[in-house]
């Protein structure tokens, strides 16, 4: 009998996305959409590029990590319920340049994904190079929980006035209907809920799930969206500090990040020169040469879907 038992794993499987929290060197636990593949010893597998090695370096510091399975959209199931993940993850500083070891990965990610087959095309090869240089993250689950499908309830309380100083991000939450609350309990472990949040004049209240024991501490809101095709990838990652108030939970906004931007016309391009100047800050800081991607590894996982 192994953890993950308790869940429906037809369920886990049919999800496009996980929200991936790991512990930042403050404390901060932080949350990111992701690609996960579960292997048949039951760890799940994420992989980061060079570009957004953020999460990598986190599970190398604090290898407590956890996943949320709550946004359905391109899984073809209706109402599923969400799927909490909780563990230890490792990742060595190995960068993977072709899929070996990760085929099925691969292979599942060009299906679902498939605009980002055109990303093996040799006149783009110079600037997405980055998308294919990877770091491997493998999680041990250690804690399951599973949720019955239901929306968010909203709390009450009193919203943030009209006409007052804006909460930080509180204008691109308000372009998503839920977010997800990424917190700590009380080991220090990150815990995640989906939840409806609301901008008071103070922060952001949140309601937090009975099976979700959060207490004060770092926290942050994550909030994103994608097609059924995983694309036009949209997120924004609220940042404070959670309060337990008379009303219940506030998360006090400290700064807000959009990695993918704002959805301006020229973000695309800014897009691809943060993550080249990323890719090459995190390889002269070890010392290596940019090493050549296994293209002709790549390309027939994708040929099927490319065909199609």
């Amino acid at each position: 009998m192994t953890v993950l038992d308790p869940l429906p794993l037809d369920v886990l499987d049919a999800y496009r996305t996980g929200e991936f929290v790991t512990l930042g060197r403050d404390g901060t636990p932080t949350a990111w959409p992701t690609a996960v593949w579960r292997r048949d010893d039951g760890k799940l597998v994420v992989t980061t590029c060079l570009a957004f090695a953020q999460k990598a370096l986190n599970v190398r510091r604090d290898g407590r990590v956890a996943l949320l399975f709550s946004d359905p959209t391109g899984s073809g199931l209706s109402n599923p319920p969400h799927l909490f993940v909780g563990g230890t993850a490792e990742c060595p500083d190995e960068i993977h340049t072709g899929p070996e070891g990760l085929e099925d990965y691969w292979r599942t990610l060009f299906e679902r994904q498939p605009h980002s087959t055109s990303y093996l095309a040799r006149p783009l090869r110079r600037l997405t190079g980055w998308y294919y240089l990877r770091l491997v993250i493998t999680i041990t689950p250690e804690r399951v929980l599973v949720r019955p499908a239901a929306e968010p309830p909203v709390p009450q309380v009193e919203p943030a006035p009209a006409g007052g100083a804006p909460l930080p991000g509180a204008a691109q939450l308000a372009a998503y209907p839920t977010a997800v609350l990424a917190a700590r309990d009380a080991s220090g472990a990150p815990v995640l809920a989906r939840t409806r949040p609301v901008a008071t004049a103070k922060g952001f209240a949140v309601h937090v799930p009975a099976d979700c024991a959060v207490t004060a501490g770092p926290a942050s809101l994550l909030a994103h969206r994608h097609d059924e095709r995983l694309n036009n990838l949209t997120n924004v990652v609220v940042r404070g500090e959670l309060e337990e108030t008379g009303d219940g939970w506030l998360l006090v906004p400290g700064s807000v990040l959009e990695p993918m931007g704002s959805g301006k016309g020229l973000d695309g391009l800014r897009l691809l020169r943060r993550t080249g100047r990323a890719t090459d800050r995190y390889l002269e800081r070890r010392g290596l040469p940019r090493p050549a991607v296994r293209w002709d590894l790549f390309q027939p996982l994708a040929a099927p879907r490319r065909s199609s």
